[in-house]
Protein backbone atom coordinates (compact mmCIF):
# COMPACT_ATOMS: atom_id res chain seq x y z
CA UNK A 1 0.00 0.00 0.00
CA UNK A 2 1.32 3.48 -0.87
CA UNK A 3 1.70 6.05 1.89
CA UNK A 4 -1.13 8.16 0.45
CA UNK A 5 -3.49 5.30 -0.41
CA UNK A 6 -7.07 6.68 -0.37
CA UNK A 7 -8.19 3.63 1.58
CA UNK A 8 -6.65 5.32 4.62
CA UNK A 9 -7.99 8.87 4.34
CA UNK A 10 -10.94 8.95 1.90
CA UNK A 11 -13.85 10.85 3.45
CA UNK A 12 -12.07 11.18 6.79
CA UNK A 13 -10.52 13.66 9.16
CA UNK A 14 -7.92 12.75 11.79
CA UNK A 15 -8.78 13.13 15.48
CA UNK A 16 -6.68 10.60 17.39
CA UNK A 17 -7.08 8.39 14.35
CA UNK A 18 -8.83 8.46 10.96
CA UNK A 19 -12.60 8.78 11.13
CA UNK A 20 -15.51 10.38 9.31
CA UNK A 21 -15.90 14.10 9.80
CA UNK A 22 -19.10 15.32 11.40
CA UNK A 23 -19.46 17.75 8.49
CA UNK A 24 -19.65 14.92 5.97
CA UNK A 25 -17.30 14.96 2.99
CA UNK A 26 -16.49 16.99 -0.10
CA UNK A 27 -14.82 16.31 -3.40
CA UNK A 28 -11.32 17.52 -4.23
CA UNK A 29 -11.24 18.76 -7.83
CA UNK A 30 -8.31 18.64 -10.24
CA UNK A 31 -8.06 22.23 -11.59
CA UNK A 32 -6.81 21.17 -15.03
CA UNK A 33 -9.67 18.77 -15.81
CA UNK A 34 -12.45 19.36 -13.32
CA UNK A 35 -12.26 15.68 -12.37
CA UNK A 36 -12.63 14.54 -8.78
CA UNK A 37 -9.43 13.30 -7.12
CA UNK A 38 -11.30 11.84 -4.18
CA UNK A 39 -13.37 12.73 -1.15
CA UNK A 40 -12.02 14.36 1.98
CA UNK A 41 -13.71 14.50 5.35
CA UNK A 42 -15.02 17.82 6.67
CA UNK A 43 -14.59 18.77 10.32
CA UNK A 44 -17.19 20.74 12.27
CA UNK A 45 -16.53 23.06 15.20
CA UNK A 46 -17.43 20.18 17.53
CA UNK A 47 -14.75 18.02 15.89
CA UNK A 48 -12.24 20.83 16.39
CA UNK A 49 -13.03 21.27 20.08
CA UNK A 50 -12.70 17.53 20.65
CA UNK A 51 -9.42 17.43 18.75
CA UNK A 52 -8.08 20.41 20.69
CA UNK A 53 -8.87 18.78 24.03
CA UNK A 54 -7.17 15.56 22.99
CA UNK A 55 -4.19 17.45 21.62
CA UNK A 56 -3.73 19.30 24.91
CA UNK A 57 -3.80 16.02 26.82
CA UNK A 58 -1.14 14.48 24.58
CA UNK A 59 1.05 17.61 24.53
CA UNK A 60 2.13 17.49 28.16
CA UNK A 61 3.80 14.11 27.78
CA UNK A 62 5.38 15.14 24.47
CA UNK A 63 6.85 18.32 25.98
CA UNK A 64 8.45 16.18 28.68
CA UNK A 65 10.12 13.80 26.23
CA UNK A 66 13.88 13.96 25.89
CA UNK A 67 15.04 16.30 23.12
CA UNK A 68 16.60 13.35 21.27
CA UNK A 69 13.21 11.60 21.09
CA UNK A 70 11.49 14.56 19.50
CA UNK A 71 14.42 15.14 17.14
CA UNK A 72 14.30 11.51 16.00
CA UNK A 73 10.65 11.82 14.94
CA UNK A 74 11.40 14.98 12.93
CA UNK A 75 14.41 13.37 11.23
CA UNK A 76 12.34 10.35 10.32
CA UNK A 77 9.62 12.61 8.89
CA UNK A 78 12.21 14.32 6.69
CA UNK A 79 13.46 10.96 5.46
CA UNK A 80 9.92 9.86 4.64
CA UNK A 81 9.29 12.98 2.58
CA UNK A 82 12.45 12.14 0.65
CA UNK A 83 11.51 8.47 0.19
CA UNK A 84 7.96 9.26 -0.95
CA UNK A 85 8.79 12.39 -2.96
CA UNK A 86 7.46 11.01 -6.26
CA UNK A 87 4.10 10.11 -4.74
CA UNK A 88 3.82 13.47 -2.99
CA UNK A 89 4.77 15.34 -6.18
CA UNK A 90 2.10 13.54 -8.20
CA UNK A 91 -0.60 14.72 -5.81
CA UNK A 92 0.81 18.25 -5.79
CA UNK A 93 0.72 18.49 -9.59
CA UNK A 94 -2.81 17.20 -9.89
CA UNK A 95 -4.33 18.94 -6.88
CA UNK A 96 -2.70 22.38 -7.15
CA UNK A 97 -2.22 22.59 -10.93
CA UNK A 98 1.47 23.27 -10.41
CA UNK A 99 4.17 22.16 -12.83
CA UNK A 100 6.50 19.31 -11.92
CA UNK A 101 9.38 21.62 -10.94
CA UNK A 102 7.13 23.47 -8.51
CA UNK A 103 5.95 20.19 -6.99
CA UNK A 104 9.56 19.01 -6.66
CA UNK A 105 10.43 22.25 -4.87
CA UNK A 106 7.61 21.70 -2.38
CA UNK A 107 8.64 18.11 -1.69
CA UNK A 108 12.28 19.11 -1.24
CA UNK A 109 11.48 21.97 1.11
CA UNK A 110 9.10 19.78 3.13
CA UNK A 111 11.97 17.40 3.84
CA UNK A 112 14.31 20.31 4.59
CA UNK A 113 11.82 21.86 7.02
CA UNK A 114 11.68 18.60 8.97
CA UNK A 115 15.46 18.24 9.03
CA UNK A 116 15.88 21.85 10.18
CA UNK A 117 13.22 21.36 12.84
CA UNK A 118 15.03 18.25 14.10
CA UNK A 119 17.77 20.57 15.39
CA UNK A 120 15.37 22.68 17.46
CA UNK A 121 14.94 20.32 20.44
CA UNK A 122 18.67 20.58 21.22
CA UNK A 123 19.05 24.26 20.36
CA UNK A 124 19.65 26.58 23.38
CA UNK A 125 16.24 27.51 24.78
CA UNK A 126 17.10 30.42 27.02
CA UNK A 127 19.75 32.61 28.57
CA UNK A 128 21.34 33.39 31.92
CA UNK A 129 20.43 36.89 33.08
CA UNK A 130 22.43 39.20 35.31
CA UNK A 131 20.80 40.22 38.58
CA UNK A 132 21.46 42.49 41.58
CA UNK A 133 19.70 39.97 43.81
CA UNK A 134 21.48 37.03 45.43
CA UNK A 135 20.02 34.45 43.09
CA UNK A 136 20.46 32.92 39.68
CA UNK A 137 18.17 34.43 37.07
CA UNK A 138 17.21 32.61 33.87
CA UNK A 139 14.94 33.27 30.91
CA UNK A 140 13.87 29.99 29.35
CA UNK A 141 11.60 29.05 26.48
CA UNK A 142 8.76 26.63 27.18
CA UNK A 143 6.34 24.97 24.73
CA UNK A 144 3.22 27.08 24.20
CA UNK A 145 0.84 24.09 24.26
CA UNK A 146 -1.53 23.70 21.31
CA UNK A 147 -0.77 25.50 18.03
CA UNK A 148 -3.31 25.93 15.22
CA UNK A 149 -1.94 26.01 11.66
CA UNK A 150 -4.19 27.36 8.89
CA UNK A 151 -2.67 27.02 5.42
CA UNK A 152 -3.68 28.11 1.87
CA UNK A 153 -4.02 26.38 -1.51
CA UNK A 154 -1.09 27.71 -3.51
CA UNK A 155 1.94 26.03 -1.87
CA UNK A 156 -0.05 23.83 0.48
CA UNK A 157 2.72 21.46 1.56
CA UNK A 158 5.38 24.10 2.28
CA UNK A 159 2.98 26.53 3.92
CA UNK A 160 1.70 23.84 6.27
CA UNK A 161 4.92 22.01 7.14
CA UNK A 162 6.93 25.17 7.86
CA UNK A 163 4.74 25.68 10.96
CA UNK A 164 3.82 22.07 11.77
CA UNK A 165 7.40 20.78 11.94
CA UNK A 166 8.95 23.41 14.25
CA UNK A 167 5.86 23.56 16.46
CA UNK A 168 6.04 19.80 17.03
CA UNK A 169 9.81 19.82 17.45
CA UNK A 170 9.53 22.43 20.22
CA UNK A 171 7.12 20.30 22.24
CA UNK A 172 3.71 21.53 21.08
CA UNK A 173 0.67 19.75 19.69
CA UNK A 174 -0.82 20.96 16.40
CA UNK A 175 -4.28 21.38 14.91
CA UNK A 176 -3.82 21.52 11.12
CA UNK A 177 -6.56 23.10 8.99
CA UNK A 178 -5.52 23.04 5.32
CA UNK A 179 -7.44 24.70 2.50
CA UNK A 180 -10.18 22.22 1.50
CA UNK A 181 -9.16 22.57 -2.17
CA UNK A 182 -5.69 21.15 -1.41
CA UNK A 183 -6.23 19.00 1.67
CA UNK A 184 -4.38 16.01 0.22
CA UNK A 185 -1.16 17.92 -0.40
CA UNK A 186 -1.40 20.31 2.53
CA UNK A 187 -2.84 17.97 5.13
CA UNK A 188 -3.11 14.26 4.39
CA UNK A 189 0.50 13.94 3.20
CA UNK A 190 1.80 15.54 6.42
CA UNK A 191 -0.51 13.49 8.63
CA UNK A 192 0.58 10.25 6.98
CA UNK A 193 4.28 11.13 7.17
CA UNK A 194 4.14 11.84 10.89
CA UNK A 195 2.07 8.72 11.52
CA UNK A 196 4.77 6.64 9.84
CA UNK A 197 7.51 8.63 11.59
CA UNK A 198 6.21 7.51 14.99
CA UNK A 199 4.65 10.73 16.28
CA UNK A 200 2.55 9.80 19.34
CA UNK A 201 -1.21 9.89 18.92
CA UNK A 202 -3.01 13.16 19.52
CA UNK A 203 -0.14 15.52 18.75
CA UNK A 204 -1.20 16.25 15.17
CA UNK A 205 -4.89 16.50 14.31
CA UNK A 206 -6.10 17.04 10.73
CA UNK A 207 -9.24 19.18 10.45
CA UNK A 208 -10.20 20.17 6.88
CA UNK A 209 -13.14 22.52 6.54
CA UNK A 210 -14.47 25.92 5.63
CA UNK A 211 -14.67 29.21 7.54
CA UNK A 212 -16.51 27.77 10.54
CA UNK A 213 -13.72 25.21 11.01
CA UNK A 214 -11.15 27.99 10.75
CA UNK A 215 -12.98 29.99 13.39
CA UNK A 216 -13.05 26.99 15.71
CA UNK A 217 -9.31 26.29 15.48
CA UNK A 218 -8.78 29.88 16.66
CA UNK A 219 -11.47 29.83 19.35
CA UNK A 220 -10.67 26.42 20.88
CA UNK A 221 -9.68 27.18 24.49
CA UNK A 222 -6.56 25.03 24.53
CA UNK A 223 -5.04 26.81 21.52
CA UNK A 224 -2.43 29.40 22.49
CA UNK A 225 -0.87 30.28 19.12
CA UNK A 226 -2.38 30.57 15.64
CA UNK A 227 -0.12 30.37 12.57
CA UNK A 228 -2.01 31.63 9.51
CA UNK A 229 -0.94 31.99 5.89
CA UNK A 230 -3.43 33.49 3.47
CA UNK A 231 -5.03 36.68 2.21
CA UNK A 232 -4.78 39.98 4.04
CA UNK A 233 -8.57 40.33 4.58
CA UNK A 234 -8.78 36.83 6.06
CA UNK A 235 -5.65 37.49 8.13
CA UNK A 236 -7.20 40.58 9.67
CA UNK A 237 -10.18 38.50 10.82
CA UNK A 238 -7.91 35.78 12.23
CA UNK A 239 -5.85 38.40 14.06
CA UNK A 240 -8.94 40.05 15.53
CA UNK A 241 -10.38 36.72 16.68
CA UNK A 242 -7.07 35.66 18.25
CA UNK A 243 -6.67 39.01 20.00
CA UNK A 244 -10.15 38.71 21.52
CA UNK A 245 -8.91 35.53 23.26
CA UNK A 246 -5.46 37.01 24.09
CA UNK A 247 -3.79 34.52 21.76
CA UNK A 248 -0.76 35.18 19.59
CA UNK A 249 -1.39 35.14 15.85
CA UNK A 250 1.46 34.84 13.36
CA UNK A 251 0.12 36.21 10.09
CA UNK A 252 1.84 35.74 6.72
CA UNK A 253 -0.40 37.54 4.28
CA UNK A 254 -0.56 38.93 0.76
CA UNK A 255 1.93 40.92 -1.23
CA UNK A 256 2.22 43.22 -4.22
CA UNK A 257 5.91 42.71 -4.67
CA UNK A 258 8.14 44.92 -6.78
CA UNK A 259 11.08 44.19 -9.05
CA UNK A 260 13.29 47.22 -9.72
CA UNK A 261 15.39 47.10 -12.89
CA UNK A 262 18.21 49.64 -12.57
CA UNK A 263 19.82 51.48 -15.48
CA UNK A 264 22.50 49.41 -17.17
CA UNK A 265 20.99 46.08 -16.10
CA UNK A 266 21.12 43.11 -18.48
CA UNK A 267 17.65 43.31 -20.00
CA UNK A 268 17.49 39.69 -21.17
CA UNK A 269 18.37 38.40 -17.70
CA UNK A 270 16.08 40.91 -16.02
CA UNK A 271 13.16 39.86 -18.22
CA UNK A 272 13.88 36.22 -17.42
CA UNK A 273 13.84 37.01 -13.70
CA UNK A 274 10.65 39.02 -14.12
CA UNK A 275 8.91 36.25 -16.05
CA UNK A 276 9.83 33.70 -13.39
CA UNK A 277 8.67 36.00 -10.59
CA UNK A 278 5.34 36.83 -12.21
CA UNK A 279 4.42 33.59 -13.97
CA UNK A 280 5.68 30.78 -11.71
CA UNK A 281 2.68 28.73 -10.54
CA UNK A 282 0.46 31.04 -12.58
CA UNK A 283 1.37 33.93 -10.29
CA UNK A 284 -0.54 32.32 -7.41
CA UNK A 285 2.22 33.06 -4.89
CA UNK A 286 2.29 35.68 -2.14
CA UNK A 287 5.85 36.54 -3.25
CA UNK A 288 5.00 36.82 -6.96
CA UNK A 289 6.32 39.88 -8.79
CA UNK A 290 3.24 42.08 -9.05
CA UNK A 291 4.98 45.33 -10.04
CA UNK A 292 7.86 45.74 -12.49
CA UNK A 293 9.62 49.10 -12.09
CA UNK A 294 12.04 49.56 -14.99
CA UNK A 295 14.33 52.49 -15.60
CA UNK A 296 13.02 54.59 -18.46
CA UNK A 297 16.16 53.92 -20.53
CA UNK A 298 15.33 50.18 -20.56
CA UNK A 299 11.54 50.23 -20.34
CA UNK A 300 10.54 49.58 -23.95
CA UNK A 301 13.20 46.90 -24.47
CA UNK A 302 12.18 45.21 -21.21
CA UNK A 303 8.46 45.20 -22.07
CA UNK A 304 9.22 43.66 -25.48
CA UNK A 305 11.45 40.96 -23.96
CA UNK A 306 8.97 40.13 -21.20
CA UNK A 307 6.04 40.02 -23.64
CA UNK A 308 7.99 37.69 -25.91
CA UNK A 309 8.55 35.30 -23.01
CA UNK A 310 4.88 35.51 -22.04
CA UNK A 311 3.77 34.59 -25.56
CA UNK A 312 6.12 31.60 -25.84
CA UNK A 313 5.71 29.93 -22.45
CA UNK A 314 3.87 26.61 -22.96
CA UNK A 315 0.47 26.41 -21.26
CA UNK A 316 -1.41 23.22 -20.42
CA UNK A 317 -2.11 20.38 -18.01
CA UNK A 318 1.11 19.75 -16.04
CA UNK A 319 0.00 16.20 -15.24
CA UNK A 320 0.08 15.20 -18.91
CA UNK A 321 2.32 17.76 -20.68
CA UNK A 322 5.67 19.48 -20.25
CA UNK A 323 4.44 23.02 -19.63
CA UNK A 324 5.50 26.17 -17.80
CA UNK A 325 1.99 27.42 -17.00
CA UNK A 326 -0.76 25.27 -15.53
CA UNK A 327 -4.39 25.96 -14.58
CA UNK A 328 -5.74 28.55 -12.17
CA UNK A 329 -6.98 26.89 -8.97
CA UNK A 330 -10.69 27.53 -9.62
CA UNK A 331 -13.15 29.58 -11.65
CA UNK A 332 -13.60 32.22 -8.97
CA UNK A 333 -9.90 33.03 -8.93
CA UNK A 334 -9.74 33.03 -12.74
CA UNK A 335 -12.62 35.52 -12.98
CA UNK A 336 -10.95 37.81 -10.45
CA UNK A 337 -7.68 37.81 -12.42
CA UNK A 338 -9.44 38.58 -15.70
CA UNK A 339 -11.54 41.30 -14.11
CA UNK A 340 -8.46 43.15 -12.82
CA UNK A 341 -6.75 42.88 -16.21
CA UNK A 342 -9.78 44.09 -18.18
CA UNK A 343 -10.43 46.97 -15.76
CA UNK A 344 -6.82 48.07 -16.17
CA UNK A 345 -7.00 47.93 -19.97
CA UNK A 346 -10.25 49.89 -19.92
CA UNK A 347 -8.49 52.47 -17.73
CA UNK A 348 -5.94 53.02 -20.51
CA UNK A 349 -3.19 50.43 -20.07
CA UNK A 350 -1.69 48.60 -23.06
CA UNK A 351 -1.96 44.84 -23.35
CA UNK A 352 1.51 43.80 -24.54
CA UNK A 353 0.77 40.05 -24.24
CA UNK A 354 -1.91 37.72 -22.95
CA UNK A 355 -5.11 38.96 -21.38
CA UNK A 356 -7.03 35.90 -22.52
CA UNK A 357 -7.83 32.46 -21.14
CA UNK A 358 -8.81 29.04 -22.45
CA UNK A 359 -10.84 27.13 -19.91
CA UNK A 360 -8.89 27.16 -16.62
CA UNK A 361 -5.68 28.42 -18.28
CA UNK A 362 -4.97 32.15 -18.06
CA UNK A 363 -2.32 33.14 -20.56
CA UNK A 364 0.75 34.96 -19.20
CA UNK A 365 -0.04 38.64 -19.44
CA UNK A 366 2.11 41.77 -19.71
CA UNK A 367 0.65 45.26 -19.19
CA UNK A 368 2.38 48.55 -19.98
CA UNK A 369 1.35 52.19 -20.16
CA UNK A 370 0.03 52.06 -16.61
CA UNK A 371 -0.44 54.65 -13.93
CA UNK A 372 -0.01 53.88 -10.24
CA UNK A 373 -3.75 54.11 -9.53
CA UNK A 374 -4.77 51.38 -12.00
CA UNK A 375 -6.20 48.15 -10.48
CA UNK A 376 -3.53 45.76 -11.80
CA UNK A 377 -0.80 47.95 -10.29
CA UNK A 378 -2.51 48.76 -7.01
CA UNK A 379 -3.94 45.35 -6.07
CA UNK A 380 -2.56 41.87 -5.51
CA UNK A 381 -3.67 39.92 -8.61
CA UNK A 382 -2.64 36.38 -7.66
CA UNK A 383 -2.44 35.44 -11.32
CA UNK A 384 0.12 35.36 -14.19
CA UNK A 385 0.12 39.10 -14.82
CA UNK A 386 3.14 41.41 -15.09
CA UNK A 387 2.38 45.15 -14.97
CA UNK A 388 5.37 47.34 -16.01
CA UNK A 389 5.94 50.99 -15.07
CA UNK A 390 8.96 53.19 -15.92
CA UNK A 391 10.88 55.32 -13.40
CA UNK A 392 13.43 58.06 -13.94
CA UNK A 393 15.37 58.23 -10.63
CA UNK A 394 16.08 55.79 -7.83
CA UNK A 395 14.35 58.17 -5.42
CA UNK A 396 11.20 57.82 -7.52
CA UNK A 397 11.56 54.02 -7.57
CA UNK A 398 11.87 53.86 -3.77
CA UNK A 399 8.84 56.12 -3.37
CA UNK A 400 6.75 53.94 -5.70
CA UNK A 401 7.78 50.70 -3.98
CA UNK A 402 7.07 52.06 -0.51
CA UNK A 403 3.72 53.55 -1.57
CA UNK A 404 2.16 50.09 -1.40
CA UNK A 405 0.57 48.98 1.86
CA UNK A 406 2.23 45.59 1.31
CA UNK A 407 5.83 44.85 2.29
CA UNK A 408 6.73 41.23 1.65
CA UNK A 409 9.43 40.83 -1.02
CA UNK A 410 11.37 43.19 -3.28
CA UNK A 411 13.89 42.42 -6.04
CA UNK A 412 16.56 44.87 -7.23
CA UNK A 413 18.38 43.98 -10.46
CA UNK A 414 21.52 45.68 -11.70
CA UNK A 415 24.63 47.29 -10.26
CA UNK A 416 25.16 46.10 -6.67
CA UNK A 417 26.66 49.42 -5.67
CA UNK A 418 23.40 51.14 -6.62
CA UNK A 419 21.20 48.36 -5.24
CA UNK A 420 22.67 48.21 -1.73
CA UNK A 421 21.69 51.74 -0.69
CA UNK A 422 18.17 51.09 -2.01
CA UNK A 423 17.86 48.07 0.26
CA UNK A 424 18.31 50.35 3.27
CA UNK A 425 15.45 52.56 2.13
CA UNK A 426 12.84 49.97 1.16
CA UNK A 427 10.21 48.77 3.65
CA UNK A 428 10.01 45.03 3.02
CA UNK A 429 10.44 41.83 4.98
CA UNK A 430 12.71 40.41 2.24
CA UNK A 431 14.97 42.07 -0.31
CA UNK A 432 16.80 40.11 -3.03
CA UNK A 433 19.55 41.82 -5.01
CA UNK A 434 20.04 40.33 -8.49
CA UNK A 435 17.42 37.66 -7.80
CA UNK A 436 13.67 37.69 -8.40
CA UNK A 437 11.06 38.02 -5.64
CA UNK A 438 10.09 34.38 -5.07
CA UNK A 439 12.46 32.68 -2.61
CA UNK A 440 12.20 30.52 0.50
CA UNK A 441 14.75 28.53 2.49
CA UNK A 442 14.03 26.43 5.56
CA UNK A 443 16.76 28.10 7.63
CA UNK A 444 15.98 31.71 6.62
CA UNK A 445 13.51 33.99 8.44
CA UNK A 446 10.40 34.66 6.37
CA UNK A 447 7.69 37.27 6.79
CA UNK A 448 6.31 40.58 5.64
CA UNK A 449 5.63 44.06 6.97
CA UNK A 450 2.51 46.20 6.80
CA UNK A 451 -0.43 44.52 5.09
CA UNK A 452 1.84 41.56 4.32
CA UNK A 453 1.74 40.34 7.91
CA UNK A 454 3.28 40.49 11.34
CA UNK A 455 6.94 39.99 10.43
CA UNK A 456 9.34 37.04 10.31
CA UNK A 457 7.64 34.17 12.12
CA UNK A 458 8.83 31.29 9.98
CA UNK A 459 12.24 29.84 9.18
CA UNK A 460 15.50 29.81 11.09
CA UNK A 461 16.03 28.56 14.62
CA UNK A 462 15.46 31.82 16.46
CA UNK A 463 12.35 32.84 14.51
CA UNK A 464 10.78 29.42 15.10
CA UNK A 465 11.65 29.38 18.80
CA UNK A 466 10.21 32.88 19.18
CA UNK A 467 7.09 31.85 17.26
CA UNK A 468 6.18 28.58 18.97
CA UNK A 469 7.34 28.92 22.59
CA UNK A 470 6.60 31.14 25.57
CA UNK A 471 9.25 32.89 27.65
CA UNK A 472 9.42 32.02 31.35
CA UNK A 473 11.50 33.86 33.96
CA UNK A 474 13.03 31.48 36.50
CA UNK A 475 15.07 32.43 39.59
CA UNK A 476 16.68 30.25 42.25
CA UNK A 477 18.80 30.61 45.37
CA UNK A 478 20.30 28.05 47.74
CA UNK A 479 18.05 28.89 50.73
CA UNK A 480 14.70 30.54 51.30
CA UNK A 481 15.17 34.30 51.16
CA UNK A 482 14.66 36.53 54.22
CA UNK A 483 11.70 38.92 53.95
CA UNK A 484 10.65 41.80 56.25
CA UNK A 485 7.11 40.47 56.79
Amino acid sequence: MSMLDPEVWAGKIHVNGWRAGSGGSRSVTEPATGDSLGEIGVATAEDVYEASSKAAAAQQDWAGRKPAERAAVLRRAGELFEQHADEVKEWLVRETGGIDAKAALEADIAAAECHEAAALPTHPHGEVLTSNADHWSLARRRPAGVVSVISPFNFPLILSIRSVAPALALGNAVLLKPDPRTTLSGGVSIMRVFEEAGLPEGLLQLLPGEADTGKAVVDAPEVRIVSFTGSTPAGRKIGQAAAAHLKRAHLELGGNNAQIVLPGADVAKAASAGAFGSFLHQGQICMATGRHLVHESLHDEYVAALADKARTLPVGNPATEQVAIGPIIDEGQLKNIDSLVQQTVQAGATLAAGGTHDGPYYHPTVLSGLTADMPAWREEIFGPVAPVLPFSTTDEAVEIVNSSAYGLSVSVLGNVGEAMPLADRIASGKIHINEQTVADEANAPFGGWGDSGTGSRFGGAQANIDAFTETQWLTMRPDIADYPF
